[in-house]
């Protein structure tokens, strides 16, 4: 068939049919099992007896090679392989085949467990054969048909349970990805190319059409679809020769009908069809023929490298990203699931070294193990009920146990607008001290209190904030363009700190605003905390604000007055020209005298001096006084320990003396009826506490 001749399709495969919506499902923990090999031998005239023998159990086959003469005298070439499988099946009918290597696999499927059953094998060997079969006899059916057929029948025989049958059938060819059912009217084409796509739950192709079927006959037709868009090809081997890899998919789901569980399992079976590969030298393969077959040769030694990894118990990374077609299987290939692989081979000599390569990848598979487990998931919706129905329940056993409580006006269903006011106003009348205490009534009812606090909290927050405000200019401590620009003003200290600094109990003043007119006495000693609460109490606060309230600290503002009329340096300038130039009103010669006040407070030591020197000289000297008597005491009472710890060194001595007195006496045969007591005591130096 040349190039021009082969059928043509869209690349672009139809839009993903996702199946039903439910919870991320679990799979119950499996016992890892060996993958089962079956080695199928393809019937013929020409059978070497000579070379092909098979154990007598059915589960051995044993190849022999005679020597090649041509190697000379000294050949070391293996001329005997033994190779142990799990069952050879010679001149076996389609159904022997089936009931062998499928139907186990597809029972266990409706009870969760995935399978997979692959048939591999060299070109002409008879796997599509055995996978699909020939539609001229029913009996020669294969693989496939059987399985949907005993899928069909499992249903029927498990009226209590509601089970859903949906296929897919996939087609790689060329190390690209198609969808053999694409081309059925219902399906639209789809924009993006099918990908792979991986998630916790496993292997997904996207952008593949998966098919509900209600029935056999549905399946059937979606069967019979798929194969005719497959590609063959026609070399010297196979006159129909599949030039693609194929995997056709039956995913089932089983829920229970007589009961309301949410749970229910799922499960899929992948019967995949692999090309088969071929010696070009044999095949005689060339154009787009022999390109097909680079691609299957290429993607086959992949599988095998796959194999040979899965089969090494020291090999970490296994190689299924390597291909297509090791990717889509990797779930199958020592994952959860039931393995079967069935090896097709010919039994004639010519074909011997394809043969004895076919078995050595049967028993390389046979060393990979598998861990199949039921594959359990949630129906959201079914499981919203199921809440819905135990909750109904939930709240009239409540409602028994309030009313043998006497507690008949609790109520839990979910707090609305107009409880939740009540609620934030009896926090607002606890935390004035109009009311005592709130009432518990059920725990939503405490949570939502809780929820207030933080609410009536965050307001006075806020409303403490905006009347700083409106006061001050608040400086973020991190914004060190404002705090350049502060200091380019000149409003710092003597330490180089900025005016208005935050001393760890509440917010520091700032310069005097320039309405301010100096000399007015009852205003130069109102307090920051009176000024502050004046200011909130005239912004008509909804809560009340105390004096601690607004001795607030904070680590990230600095508070510098707000000016209307210019900036904070041309404000620095006129309130200094001002108080320069303007007097001072003096009702007394005292305050004629006093110097005027600095523009800005002083750094904390020279305020602590003043304070120590002016109005706190009395409370200095009590505390100079106090320590002087404390460090007297101190000084006595170290002398006395010394002298206590002296008489106890006597005391120690004296006793030693006594005891060899006694010790003497004894030696000589006298009784000493006198015994000395001794209490221990010990003295120490008791420190008095450092000075703070």
């Amino acid at each position: 068939m040349d190039e021009e001749a082969a059928p043509k399709r869209d690349k672009n495969g139809p839009k993903f049919h996702c199946l039903p919506h439910s919870t991320q499902g679990s799979a119950r923990m499996g016992t890892r099992k060996k993958v089962h090999t079956f080695v199928r031998v393809k019937p013929t005239d020409d059978f070497a007896h000579e070379m092909i023998k098979y154990g007598d159990d059915n589960k051995s086959i044993d190849i022999h090679l005679k020597k090649d003469t041509r190697r000379g005298v000294v050949n070391n070439q293996q001329t005997d392989w033994s190779f142990k499988l799990d069952g050879v099946l010679h001149n076996a009918s389609q159904d022997l085949v089936y009931e062998t290597v499928a139907k186990d696999v597809v029972a266990q499927a409706l009870d969760g467990y995935n399978g997979t059953i692959m048939c591999y094998g060299q070109t002409g060997a008879g796997k599509t054969y055995t996978m699909t079969g020939t539609t001229e006899n029913y009996k020669h059916r294969g693989i496939l048909p059987r399985a949907l057929q005993q899928v069909f029948r499992m249903i029927e025989e498990r009226p209590t349970h509601a089970i859903t049958v949906r296929v897919s059938y996939l087609e790689i060819y060329n190390e690209s990805l198609f969808d053999l059912l694409s081309t059925l009217p219902y399906v639209g084409p789809s924009v993006t190319p099918m990908t792979i796509v991986e998630n916790p739950q496993g292997v997904f192709i996207k952008g593949l059409s998966v098919h509900l079927t209600s029935q056999e006959e549905d399946a059937f037709s979606l069967l019979f679809e798929g194969e005719t868009n497959r590609i063959i090809a026609s070399h010297t081997m196979n006159k129909n020769s599949s030039r693609s890899h194929c995997i056709f998919t039956i995913y089932v789901e089983v829920h229970s009908r007589t009961l309301s569980d949410e749970k229910y399992i799922t499960s899929k079976i992948n019967l995949v069809d692999l090309a088969g590969s071929e010696r070009l030298g044999k095949s005689g393969s060339e154009g787009r023929v022999l390109k097909e077959a680079t691609y299957i040769n290429k993607s086959l030694s992949f599988l095998e490298q796959a194999i040979i990894a899965l089969g090494d118990q020291k090999r970490e990374h296994v190689p299924f990203r390597q291909c297509k077609l090791t990717h889509t299987l990797k779930d199958s290939l020592g994952g959860n699931c039931n393995m079967v692989l069935l090896t097709n081979i010919y039994g004639e000599a010519a074909q011997l070294e394809e043969t004895l390569s076919s078995l050595r990848f049967a028993s390389r598979m046979k060393l990979v193990t598998t861990e199949p487990a039921i594959n359990e998931k949630y129906d959201a919706e079914r499981m919203v009920k199921n809440l819905e129905k135990e909750l109904a329940l939930l709240k009239q056993e409540l409602a028994i146990h309030d009313s043998l409580a006497n507690r008949t006006l609790v109520n839990y269903d979910p707090m609305d607008e107009i409880q939740i006011a009540e609620i934030n106003s009896q926090v607002r009348r606890y935390l004035e001290g109009t009311l005592d205490e709130i009432d518990i009534i059920n725990l939503r009812q405490i949570q939502e209190v809780f929820n207030q606090f933080r609410v009536v909290l965050s307001q006075q927050e806020q409303e403490v904030e905006s009347a700083l405000r409106r006061k001050y200019t608040l400086i973020d401590k991190n914004d060190f363009a404002a705090i350049s620009a502060v200091q380019k003003a000149g409003l710092v200290d003597v330490d180089g700190h900025l005016v208005g600094e935050p001393d760890g109990q509440g917010f520091g003043l700032g310069v005097t605003p320039f309405s301010a007119k100096p000399g007015k006495k009852s205003k130069s000693k109102k307090t920051f905390k009176e000024q502050l609460s004046s200011s909130a109490r005239k912004e008509g606060a909804s809560s009340p604000v105390s004096g601690k309230e607004l001795d607030v600290s904070t680590s990230k503002t600095q508070l510098t007055p707000s000016s209307k009329e210019g900036d904070v340096k041309d404000m620095t300038i006129r309130e200094r020209e001002t108080s320069s130039t303007e007097p001072l009103p003096s009702d007394s010669p005292k305050e004629e005298l006093r110097p005027p006040r600095p523009s800005t407070p002083p750094p904390k030591p020279v305020a602590f001096e003043d304070f120590k020197n002016e109005r706190g000289s009395e409370i200095n000297r009590i505390f100079k006084e106090n320590k002087s008597i404390l460090n007297e005491r101190r000084k006595r009472a170290s002398e006395t320990t010394q002298r206590i710890n002296a008489i106890k060194r006597e005391m120690d001595v004296t006793k030693e003396a006594l005891n060899f007195q006694k010790s003497l006496r004894e030696k000589q045969g006298q009784v000493d009826h006198v015994t000395v007591r001794h209490v221990p005591c010990s003295f120490t130096s008791q420190r008095a506490p450092p000075n703070s």
